[in-house]
């Protein structure tokens, strides 16, 4: 136990340098990737030509129940870790926040490079570009918090 701020998590290095503790700033992160997520997700929504797609349910990819299951456990992650973050265990929360950013991350950029390569097709407009840039952003920012957290015990 940290007998200075008499904290059950310890201290981090990163607090001496920053007002905010780390745990706070990667939580953040969870929820700004989330929030970046659903803004896109309201663009697409308004446009005309993706909207008709999906109602028709002819887009590239089919819409099946199973999918939005799939899709659901992909989206819950970051509401999870934003809480997680602040409520875990400094260890089990830094290497949470690495193995899941870098899921995310990876995820983020795979869609980044198929939103280019549609773009260039012609089928999505450049706003996909901007909320995918904004997510890829987001989740490597979480996996370089992580691993700079180096939690000290006092």
């Amino acid at each position: 136990m940290n007998t200075i701020n008499a904290s059950p998590y310890g201290t981090n290095k990163e607090t001496a340098k920053n007002p905010l503790d780390v745990r706070i700033i990667l939580a953040m992160l969870w929820v700004a990737g989330m929030l970046s997520s659903l803004n896109g997700d309201t663009y697409r929504l308004n446009d005309p030509v993706v909207l008709k797609s999906s109602l028709a349910n002819t887009g590239a990819i089919v819409v099946t129940p199973g999918l939005l299951f799939v899709m659901a456990l992909i989206f819950v992650g970051p509401i999870f870790m934003s809480v997680l973050t602040l409520t875990l265990k400094s260890p089990v929360s830094r290497w949470t926040n690495r193995i899941l950013g870098i899921f995310y991350a990876l995820a983020h950029l795979a869609f980044w490079a198929l939103t280019l390569v549609n773009l260039s097709a012609g089928r999505v407009g450049i706003y996909e570009i901007v909320w995918y840039t904004a997510q890829l952003v987001l989740s490597w920012l979480v996996v370089w918090y992580a691993w700079k957290w180096h939690n000290v015990e006092a």
